[in-house]
């Protein structure tokens, strides 16, 4: 009670007291003071009659302000549609077009080495020289037997007619005439076996000089004058020197199983090196390996890429950018709009002032988003940052955004 109040109550007591009663026979009583009474009263019952309300209607902007602020705030934000193709940046390796070591064909010591690491070589440019002594003497005798098994036809071939003419005359008999024909044919393939062994003997002989298959850079040399090579040993050959053709360079990648099917033979591909920050190079998608591994559920494609100047270097790490789709229809969300519950994947959509946990299913994933492709519009509402004890149906307030929302 307030203390105007309790002035008033005093004053209308007092009056009371002093109206006239039949105690009182001295004192009149007039009906100004009963109506002074009556209005005091009235007063006082109105500012009571206030306070009581006043506490009611502060007791009930409480209770409202604390239901209030008992609905959380969330924070959301629009889908966005798919409508551009997207991009996939795969892991991959440079490896040279061609890449071959080279191995001695024939067995010897080197004579001379021509060439070292990181020297480019042209087709058919002698590499090394190697000495075979043994081989030599191996085609000298060789051609020798030639010669002897040549001499040896040319006796048969004469012998050979003079029967046959003597046959004519009846002078010999068909025995010693067939005799005769066969010795000279056995004499003519002793000659082709004396040419073949020789000529075996000569292609040896040729890989004294070991030649260049093709235009490259020379990665390893693994010999030096006087090293002994064997060709052929129960060991393995030792191989000699490493040859890399880097001109254009292939960069292998595996694509996931669910990219395969946007994998196109001809199109163009960027490819980023950490080694050239800042620079982007562009290959070709040349082939692809037309089956899925089993093991690692990727497809293996090849991206070939012009190396003229010599700048990208085998076994280089490199992202192969490939360009993906969209899904029809699809959109793109926030990862951490995700909720992951035991029923499966969730995002939580304001409706009508109210949660909805709302199924999904994910296309591709991009990191900081990832792509809706059924559950989802660009009309809906989803919440960022969503508490793991999100339930379906709760009351939520809007973030303010832009002046439209609940809490600024």
């Amino acid at each position: 009670m307030t203390a105007n109040e309790t002035g008033n109550l005093a004053v209308a007591t007092e009056l009371v007291r002093n109206v006239p009663g039949p105690n009182k026979p001295g004192r009149a009583f007039s009906k100004r003071a009963i109506a002074i009474i009556a209005i005091l009263a009235a007063c006082a019952t109105l500012a009571i009659a206030s306070g009581v309300h006043s506490r009611l209607k502060a007791e009930t902007k409480l209770r409202e302000s604390a239901r209030a602020s008992a609905i959380p705030y969330v924070d959301v934000v629009s889908p966005k549609a798919s409508t551009d193709a997207d991009e996939i940046a795969l892991p991959g390796s440079t490896s040279a077009f061609n890449d071959t070591p080279i191995y001695a064909r024939t067995s010897g010591y080197v004579k001379h080495w021509y060439v070292d690491i990181g020297a480019h070589v042209k087709k058919g440019q002698l590499l090394a020289a190697i000495e075979t002594p043994e081989l030599d003497q191996q085609l000298q005798q060789a051609r020798a037997d030639l010669e002897n098994a040549e001499a040896n036809l040319q006796l048969a071939t004469t012998t050979a007619a003079r029967w046959q003419h003597l046959l004519e005359t009846d002078s010999v008999s068909h025995q010693e005439t067939d005799q005769a024909v066969s010795d000279l044919h056995s004499k003519k393939a002793l000659v082709n076996s004396g040419k073949a062994n020789v000529e075996r003997l000569e292609q040896l002989q040729a890989f004294e000089h070991i030649t260049a298959p093709f235009d490259g850079v020379v990665t390893a040399r693994n010999t030096d004058i006087g090293a002994l090579v064997q060709a052929g040993d129960n060991s393995g050959p030792k191989e000699l020197f490493h040859i890399s053709a880097i001109q254009t360079l292939r960069v292998y990648v595996a694509v996931p199983e669910i990219y395969a099917a946007f994998v196109k033979n001809g199109e163009q591909a960027k490819l980023t090196l950490d080694a050239l920050q800042g620079e982007t190079l562009t290959g070709t998608v040349v082939r692809n390996a037309d089956a899925i591994d089993a093991t690692s559920r990727t497809l293996n494609v090849e991206v070939d890429v012009p190396n003229p100047t010599g700048r990208l270097l085998p076994g280089a790490y490199a992202f192969v950018h490939l360009r993906v789709p969209p899904h029809p229809g699809s959109v793109s969300i926030p990862s951490n709009a995700l909720l992951f519950r035991s029923e499966g994947l969730r995002v939580g959509v304001v409706r009508n002032g109210h949660v909805e946990l709302t199924p999904i299913a994910i296309g591709q994933d991009y990191g900081s988003t990832v792509e809706v492709i059924s559950g989802l519009s660009g009309r809906d509402t989803v919440i960022v940052n969503p508490s793991d004890s999100l339930a379906n149906g709760a009351a939520v307030q809007l973030v303010a955004r832009n002046g439209v929302g609940g809490r600024p």
